[in-house]
């Protein structure tokens, strides 16, 4: 690095900073992290919608190039400062234009870990009521509406949530990230490999497994690729603050090439798990009904519950399944809380509890907010939408097309490839270098511009996505 950048060093508190104990540790971290509410639940109801195989093979596409060099991104510049993306940033510049850089990314994960533990809460119930063995109450029409209006009973189960995640937190990285996601991540696989086995085998669903996994270009759209795209950023932790953290925790030795690759395969290859657990059991279940496959976000919370009533083993599958989604949720939240925390210890100077303890301000504030805007709290609204719809909006629709760009900005406009690739040539050879150039320099911008836009267009109406 420049004069610049290493004159940062020295005050940076490196005693203090933590690390992994090697590539596999950063691997099913960032794995941990990618492996989340994106994949077992915004993934399967979005390839349903937008055309099945045809979805998928994109989103493919797309993971493999745009998504890698981004990952690679995020990954190298985490790793050749050693800081969060507020630091990270920092280190080639004082500017407003590499503050606001930094910050966007830094404040992504802080404003998203709230709203996701209030999901991660729904999770945490499901999964209690399976347990206890109401496979056809939660299968009730208006069972989960009444649920997420009753705001007490949704406050206590994000509150419980919260706790968790908070207890792995203080924990620190390896003892506590990086140990927790070494056991969860392996039992979420068998689990996820179970339910989707059980998926597949019922009658009708070879015909959902047909429809997931065969591109059928007639289903083809712009707004398949747009959506791969936005889920693509959603599903792989980009933009989130969290990549740079974990770079930094990274050691020189480690080839980020191959991990990036390890994680992109773990992550699709959980896509694929899900799609499989869900889209051939709606199949079975509705004969196809595509009113029923569309069926969105509700897809986990409302029609799965009677899919699983309606077979002859729905608890034990119930059970496993809310159990794979609540690992999901747990590994997932606690990266984001874990860069949150990261960025506070950087640029505040203080110690990892102080750090947690205004985090969980910030969770309460945010996170009860989101979790009273369907209940008590319903009428209020922010252009047009409930509290915990607008954090959504907000963060993966607004910030982390900005936050993206402002990464692609600073490698193409300030640090140059030259440094990257020193970077990524510390460990091992950089054998797609050629591509992450072009696509950085000329496709990444593009397209997220192209995230951006179209976002924007269908919040307003202009266009449905």
């Amino acid at each position: 690095m420049g004069k610049g950048s290493s004159s940062e060093r020295p005050a940076h508190r490196v005693h203090a900073r933590g690390s992994f104990s090697g590539r596999i540790g950063y691997v099913l971290a960032a794995a941990a992290s990618a492996v989340g509410l994106g994949n077992v639940w915004r993934f399967p109801y979005l390839a349903a919608k937008y055309g099945g195989g045809i979805f998928l093979l994109i989103y493919i596409i797309l993971a493999v190039t745009f998504g890698y060099a981004l990952i690679v991104s995020e990954t190298a510049l985490g790793r050749m400062t050693r800081k969060s993306p507020v630091g990270a940033f920092g280190a080639f510049g004082k500017g407003k234009s590499f503050k606001f850089g930094g910050w966007i990314n830094a404040v992504v994960p802080i404003l998203i870990v709230p709203y996701y533990s209030v999901i991660g809460g729904w999770v945490l119930k499901y999964l209690f009521e399976y347990l206890r063995g109401n496979v056809s109450v939660v299968a009730e029409d208006g069972y989960f509406s009444a649920f997420i209006a009753s705001s007490g009973n949704v406050e206590f189960w994000f509150l419980l949530f919260c706790a968790l995640v908070f207890i792995i937190i203080l924990a620190g990285v390896k003892n506590g990230v990086e140990r927790v996601s070494k056991v969860m991540m392996p039992m979420l696989v068998i689990l996820a490999i179970f339910v989707a086995i059980y998926s597949v085998t019922r009658p009708g669903a070879l015909e959902g497994v047909k429809y997931f996994l065969v591109p059928n270009f007639e289903h083809f759209s712009l707004m398949t690729i747009v959506t791969a795209m936005g889920q693509m950023f959603y599903s792989l932790s980009i933009a989130m603050g969290i990549l740079y953290t974990y770079g930094s925790y990274m050691g020189k030795d480690v080839d980020i090439e191959k991990s990036t690759k390890q994680v992109e395969v773990f992550d699709t290859g959980i896509a694929l798990l899900s799609g499989l657990m869900i889209i051939p059991a709606v199949f079975a279940f509705s004969g196809g009904d595509m009113a029923t496959l569309k069926a969105g976000p509700s897809l986990t919370f409302i029609t799965l519950p009677k899919i699983f009533a309606s077979m002859g083993a729905g608890t034990a599958v119930g059970i496993a399944f809310f159990l794979m989604f609540f690992f999901a949720a747990l590994t997932s939240a606690i990266s984001l809380l874990e860069t949150s925390v990261s960025t506070l210890e950087d640029e505040l100077h203080l110690s990892r509890s102080k750090c947690c303890i205004i985090m969980a301000i910030v969770m309460l504030c945010v996170g009860t907010a989101s979790s009273l805007g369907y209940g008590v709290w319903e009428n209020v609204r922010i252009f047009g939408m409930q509290l915990l719809d607008f954090f959504d909006f907000l963060t993966n629709s607004i910030m982390m097309p900005i936050a993206a760009l402002a990464t692609c900005f600073l490698i193409v406009r300030v640090v140059g490839f030259a440094r990257i690739d020193a970077e990524m040539e510390q460990s091992s050879a950089f054998k797609r270098k050629k591509m992450y150039h072009f696509f950085m320099k000329y496709l990444a911008p593009v397209c997220i511009i192209l995230i951006l836009l179209s976002a924007i267009a269908n919040a307003f109406g202009w266009i449905s996505m």
